[in-house]
């Protein structure tokens, strides 16, 4: 008698099973379904338009095909997602609203929606593609997302807007067009890695974002590749930015960061720009046929450069100062392409230091117009005097260890081939979508 009620007490105590459901399509017929689940379910979508908008307030999960296509009705958010443990895979989501102060987004999880996964779906006209606002924990993975091209540029939505929700996942999502591709805001202890983002302003778009790690993502073609504003201990590791217009990463008020392992290619700008940034390791890194391979300024102090590779960019350096900074660390500098060196005894390190600016660079770039005097005789024996007497240079850049051989960071050939069609495709109309305060600026 007693294992018998022992037995009735442990199958009362296990949670009742998950019922899977058929949800046909059809206006309302979702939100039935999702208001005559039990937690745990599992609704099964069929090919068709279900209207939406529609809230998830339970744990739920749904799963379909593409053909299944939850259809926002450009009204609000198509999706919002209140409980935690809510999986959604392989489906359609389109149609938000178009009210960018409302955040309307194809996918919303708010707070509380903890342990939310977001799977393998496709996402397009939405004015914000998905919005993890507030809910922690999420996994926001291998996501298709394209976004409106209508409006100004900087009046879209984002590809993935992180807003406040610690624990974020985003892994092998593939974005493009809209505004930002990975919007992080006032949000903390995250990994963004693995992702694909073509024709945005933004590939990823850090602000006030803390401890984070940003890994193997891709940026093709876009204003800007990696911009890291206002945020500190960010680990950018081993990204490709190729083509990317303006920068292919930029430091703007970020300490504490570990830049390393990056390739960024292409750019019409500059490689790297590093505003008002502190204490931070650059290791490692390849930038290769910049206008400018890095543009230091704003004074930014006790960085390390380390192990880095500047290859073929119109000016390797600009910076614009009087202090010395020295560009080597524990005896190892940096590969330039254009130092002629010599390592008489064979360990790796060049004989000779190397200063990529003189006296006359900080000239021309704090007055362009004496760039006329360029070829004059004056100018070229004050170049010729610093070049044959150093201790006549003012403050700059010195790499006193330079490396003999650069580092090489492979590219897949199937992106190596999309970097072939988009460059050269900017024009100016692209440009002037762009309002040039907002590359440096919130």
């Amino acid at each position: 008698m007693r294992l018998a009620a022992l037995c009735l007490a442990l199958l009362l105590a296990l949670p009742a099973l998950a019922a899977e459901r058929e949800v046909v399509p059809g206006p309302g017929r979702l939100a039935q379904a999702i208001a005559g689940a039990d937690p745990g379910d599992v609704l099964i979508l069929q090919d068709g338009a279900y209207p939406g908008p529609v809230i998830i307030d339970r744990a739920l999960t749904i799963r379909g095909p593409a053909a299944a296509v939850i259809d926002g009705s450009g009204q609000g958010t198509v999706i919002t997602i209140t409980a935690a443990d809510v999986v959604l895979k392989g489906f359609s989501v389109t149609a938000s609203g178009s009210v960018n102060e409302d955040l309307d987004a194809g996918v919303k999880i708010l707070k509380g929606a903890d342990r939310v996964q977001i799977l393998g779906l496709t996402l397009y006209d939405n004015m914000h593609g998905i919005d993890v606002h507030g809910g922690r924990d999420a996994q926001v993975i291998g996501n298709h997302i394209t976004g409106r091209q209508n409006h100004r540029m900087n009046e879209r939505g984002n590809g993935i807007y992180v807003w406040n929700s610690p624990g974020t996942l985003l892994d092998g999502n593939e974005i493009r067009y809209g505004r930002d591709g990975i919007f992080s805001n006032a949000s903390a202890s995250s990994i963004y890695r693995g992702n694909i983002m073509r024709d945005l302003r933004f590939a990823v778009h850090f602000m006030y974002t803390q401890r984070t790690e940003v890994s193997g993502n891709i940026s093709i073609g876009n204003h800007l590749g990696f911009a890291i504003m206002f945020s500190d201990r960010t680990k950018i590791l081993n990204n490709l930015s190729l083509g990317d217009r303006e920068h292919g990463l930029m430091l703007n008020y970020a300490n504490n960061a570990d830049v390393t392992g990056n390739l960024i290619r292409g750019g019409t700008k500059k490689c790297l720009f590093i505003y008002n940034a502190h204490k931070n390791l650059i290791w490692a890194n390849r930038f290769q046929g910049c206008g400018i391979g890095i543009h230091f300024t704003a004074g930014s102090e006790r960085n390390v450069l380390t192990g880095n590779a500047f290859i073929g960019n119109q000016n390797q350096v600009k910076y614009v100062g009087t202090r010395f900074m020295e560009w080597s660390h524990e005896g190892r500098g940096n590969f330039w392409s254009d130092h002629p060196a010599y390592d008489l005894n064979g360990d790796g390190i060049a004989d000779g230091s190397y200063r990529p600016n003189d006296l006359m660079d900080h000239i021309l770039w704090s007055t362009p117009s004496a760039a006329l005097l360029t070829g004059s005789p004056a100018v070229q024996l004050i170049r010729w005097g610093q070049s044959s007497f150093p201790a006549t240079m003012p403050g700059g850049v010195t790499d006193s260890a330079p490396l003999m051989l650069p580092l090489t960071i492979p590219v897949p050939p199937a992106i190596a081939a999309t970097e072939t069609a988009v460059a050269g495709r900017w024009t100016t109309g692209n440009y002037d979508d762009i309002d040039p305060d907002d590359l440096t600026s919130h």
